[in-house]
């Protein structure tokens, strides 16, 4: 019970792969320009203001920021006018920016896969209770913004 709650959390998620792409780098320790370290931190630091930013829009607008929760409201305002799914979209920067903050390039592989993970275990799931609470207004949305970027 307790891991099913867990695995339906992606802040789990995010830690499993940060842990997998870390281990990645400290079996292959590949040479990191000393700039792309710094770079790291830039890239945290977006990755967190984004997912606030997202975060409080969802609030404002009185809806769920927890996955398979029914939404209260469609949101598109904020960040939401250039990704549908800006808090995913942090989690994949931060995991990006996490690996080379710690010096770990090889464990950038990681990172494709946690988004495609993301996709697929949560994202995919997600759109289809949004078509199914906002049906054409979903339908407008979806076209004129991206999933990702």
């Amino acid at each position: 019970m307790i891991v099913a709650r867990l695995a339906a959390l992606p802040p789990v998620w995010l830690a499993l792969f940060a842990l997998a792409g870390a281990g990645a780098g400290w079996l292959i320790p590949l040479p990191l320009p000393g700039g792309l370290r710094g770079a790291g931190l830039v890239l945290i630091g977006a990755a967190l203001a984004l997912m606030l930013w997202a975060a409080l829009t969802m609030a404002r607008a009185r809806t769920t920021v927890m996955p398979g929760r029914r939404p209260e409201a469609l949101v598109t305002g904020g960040p939401f006018r250039f990704s549908r799914n800006p808090i995913y979209l942090g989690d994949v920067i931060l995991l990006a920016g996490l690996m080379l903050a710690l010096a770990a390039p090889a464990g950038l592989v990681v990172v494709p896969a946690f988004a495609l993970f993301l996709q697929r275990r949560f994202i995919l799931r997600e759109e289809a209770v949004i078509a199914a609470a906002f049906g054409s207004a979903y339908d407008r949305y979806r076209t004129q913004v991206r999933r990702w970027i």
